[in-house]
């Protein structure tokens, strides 16, 4: 486990910011009663399914998910980041994902991502562990994209890369994840990289104890994309199957989403179940280079009204 120890946000200064490194963006299916907690009562949450006729769409849905990304250069030097997805907000005319929770390892990113940009920042270890994956394993993984026509397309990875999340506070570290996901044996290895697209992404954060008021932020990205296995996503050893369906009623949040905050310990486990909910896609991005400009402000909420505390 590692926290670099950086320096004080100086470097941070001035806007925009830039981050060049790579990244697994994984998407989700969370249930909309775990999400709704997290959203502003300004935004409306964007679900599907909830029809009834089987025990899948007897639940509503939002799009969620985590965005693991490790950064080579930065305005906080070389860091990694896991951006855990509630799900999908509605602010005509945009929509966007809203982050429930950022594990960074760096001080000051976790001080820049909390004062400067309005994200539910966290300080964490990453501790990495790479272990070589069997030929019959690899086979079975690669079993996800065949049922899409697309297995002998990508390459067959030949390592999985374990990465061990901790979330600290103080002198104490807490489990907060494993994520575990196929690699190949280098960026050198003869496999398609995919297209390179550009994107400019609106962002909402804010409706923090840091930030309470809503900010609204763009995102410039380019970077090289291909689809790829879906990470295996593991909580803390105490977890159990109890902590992917938790009940409303073991949670204390106003379902209108309204002005009661919703406890660091409800966030906390809330933010373990969307880890844990169902994948549907996973998305490579290599050469990574994204700007993100200043936000600004598109609403301002009480002091009591944020969602998160350290």
């Amino acid at each position: 486990m590692e926290v670099p120890d950086t320096k004080t946000s100086s470097s941070y200064v001035k806007p925009p910011w830039l981050f060049k490194g790579s990244a697994l963006y994984q998407l989700h299916l969370v249930k909309a009663e775990t999400a709704r907690a997290f959203i502003p009562k300004d935004f409306r949450l964007v679900e599907a399914f909830g029809d009834g006729y089987s025990d899948f769409l007897s639940f509503r849905y939002t799009l969620g998910g985590f965005f693991l990304a490790h950064y080579d250069d930065s305005p906080a030097g070389i860091f990694d980041e896991l951006v855990v997805i509630a799900g999908i907000v509605w602010n005509p005319p945009t929509s966007c994902a809203w982050a429930a929770r950022v594990l960074v390892n760096s001080q000051e990113a976790c001080f820049h991502g909390r004062k400067c940009v309005g994200l539910p920042s966290q300080v964490a270890g990453f501790s990495k562990r790479t272990m070589a994956i069997s030929e019959r394993s690899r086979n079975k993984k690669n079993g996800f994209l065949n049922m899409f026509g697309m297995g002998s397309a990508f390459f067959c990875p030949k390592n999985q890369l374990d990465i061990q999340v901790m979330e600290i506070k103080g002198s104490s570290a807490t489990d907060f994840c494993n994520i575990s996901l196929p690699t190949a044996e280098s960026k050198s290895d003869n496999m398609w990289m995919g297209p390179t697209i550009k994107m400019s992404l609106p962002s909402f954060s804010g409706n923090t104890k840091y930030t309470p008021h809503l900010l609204k932020y763009s995102c410039q990205i380019s970077c090289r994309v291909r689809p790829v296995v879906p990470a295996k996503v593991s909580g803390p050893i105490s977890a159990t199957e109890n902590d992917r369906d938790m009940p409303s009623n073991n949670l204390s949040f106003n379902s209108e989403h309204s002005e009661v905050a919703l406890s660091e310990s409800d966030a906390w486990n809330r933010s373990i179940s969307v880890l844990l909910s169902k994948p549907i896609m996973a998305l490579e991005f290599n050469f990574l280079k994204m700007q993100v400009e200043a936000p600004t402000i598109i609403s301002y909420c009480s002091e009591d009204a944020g969602r998160m505390s350290s």
